[in-house]
C-alpha cells in the first residue's frame, strides 16, 4: 500500500510538477513532442496501474530514473527494446493490441523527430512550428472553424490580414514568415503524399470581412476552387441551422496512417496553443466533428452556397 502511494505521488509530481520544466531543464535542451507526450502519458498510466515507481521501472531497464521521467514526459524517443521491456513489466501481453499500438506510436514519434523540412527556416514562429511539423507528417486533418478560414485554405492576402490583426506579430518580418509558412503548408494538399482535409465552417467564416471585400472575394473563390479537389471535403454550417454541438469553439483533429488512437487534437485560445493528447479527448472531438458534419450543408450544397455568396459580393 505504501509503495502504491509513493507511486501515486511520483505520478502527480511527474504530471503536475515536473511538466513545468523547460526543454533545457528536461534534458540536454530537448523539448517534448506531441506524439512523445502521448506515448509517455500512456506508459505512465500503465505503470501507475501496476503500483510501480519510476525507480522500479528504471531498474527493469537497467537505466536511470531520469530516463524513465524523460520517456514519460515525451522528451526522448523510445526504442522498441525498451518499450517491449516496459510492456512486459506493466503486464501488457505480447499479443495485446495495446502493445502494437504503442510500438506504432513510438515509431511514428521517432520518425517525426528525425524529419527535416522546409519549416525549419521559420525560426520566429515559436510553438506554431510544432503544429506545422506534425501536420507535415499527418495523413488527415479534420477541423471545425467558426471564425477563420483554415490555414490550409487561406489565400496569402487573407493570411496576412489575419497576422496583421493579431498583435502577437508586431514585427513585419515575423508577419512575412507567418504568411510564407502558411502558404508553404498548403503544398500538402497537392504533393505526392496528399493530405486528406475535411473542414466544416460556420457561415460566419464566409461573411466576416477579413482584409476587406476584395481580399474576402478572392478567398471565397479560393474555397470554391479547392472544394472540387478530390482530397478536400468542405461543408458549411448555415446560420439557419441554429445551435450545434461545437459552439464552444474551433478545433483541429490531426490523424496519421498509424492506428487511429494516434489522433491528437489542436486547440488555439487567446493566450495559448493546446494539444489534447488523450484518447478520451480524441474520441470527444471526433464525436463533435461527426455531429456537425452530419447536419451541415453537403459538399454539393456548400459549393452552391459559395457560388451564391461570390455573386452576391460582385
Amino acid at each position: 500500500m505504501l509503495q502504491h502511494r509513493v507511486g501515486q505521488l511520483e505520478t502527480w509530481l511527474t504530471v503536475y510538477g515536473r511538466s513545468e520544466l523547460t526543454g533545457q531543464q528536461a534534458g540536454a535542451g530537448r523539448k517534448s513532442t506531441v506524439l512523445g507526450r502521448k506515448l509517455g502519458g500512456e506508459l505512465l498510466k500503465l505503470r501507475d496501474a501496476q503500483g510501480l515507481t519510476q525507480p522500479q521501472a528504471a531498474r527493469h531497464l537497467t537505466a536511470t530514473q531520469t530516463k524513465i521521467a524523460k520517456i514519460e514526459r515525451g522528451v526522448v524517443p523510445v526504442r522498441d527494446p525498451d518499450l517491449h521491456a516496459l510492456c512486459d513489466l506493466y503486464g501488457v501481453e505480447r499479443a495485446d493490441a495495446t502493445r502494437d499500438r504503442l510500438l506504432a506510436l513510438a515509431k511514428a514519434d521517432r520518425e517525426r523527430r528525425r524529419a527535416k523540412g522546409w519549416w525549419e527556416e521559420y525560426t520566429d514562429l515559436g510553438d506554431l512550428l510544432e503544429y506545422i511539423q506534425l501536420e507535415a507528417g499527418a495523413s488527415s486533418v479534420r477541423t471545425f472553424q467558426n471564425q477563420l478560414v483554415p490555414g490550409l485554405l487561406q489565400t496569402p492576402e487573407y493570411a496576412r490580414a489575419v497576422a496583421v490583426a493579431d498583435d502577437v506579430w508586431e514585427d513585419p518580418d515575423h508577419v512575412d514568415q507567418f504568411v510564407a509558412a502558411r502558404v508553404g503548408r498548403q503544398a500538402r494538399l497537392t504533393d505526392g503524399e496528399t493530405l486528406e482535409l475535411w473542414a466544416v465552417l460556420s457561415e460566419a467564416v464566409l461573411r466576416q470581412q477579413v482584409g476587406g471585400p476584395t481580399v474576402m472575394q478572392a478567398q471565397l473563390e479560393r474555397l470554391l476552387e479547392v472544394s472540387a479537389m478530390p482530397n478536400v471535403k468542405l461543408q458549411v454550417w448555415p446560420f439557419e441551422a441554429g445551435a450545434h454541438a461545437s459552439m464552444s469553439g474551433p478545433f483541429v483533429i490531426v490523424g496519421f496512417e498509424e492506428p487511429a488512437s494516434t489522433d491528437v487534437v489542436y486547440v488555439e485560445t487567446a493566450s495559448s496553443r493546446l494539444w489534447l493528447e488523450s484518447e478520451e479527448d480524441a474520441n470527444r472531438h471526433r464525436g463533435l466533428f461527426d455531429s456537425v458534419r452530419r447536419k451541415a450543408l453537403s459538399p454539393e450544397d456548400t459549393r452552391a452556397r459559395l457560388s451564391s455568396l461570390i455573386k452576391e459580393n460582385r
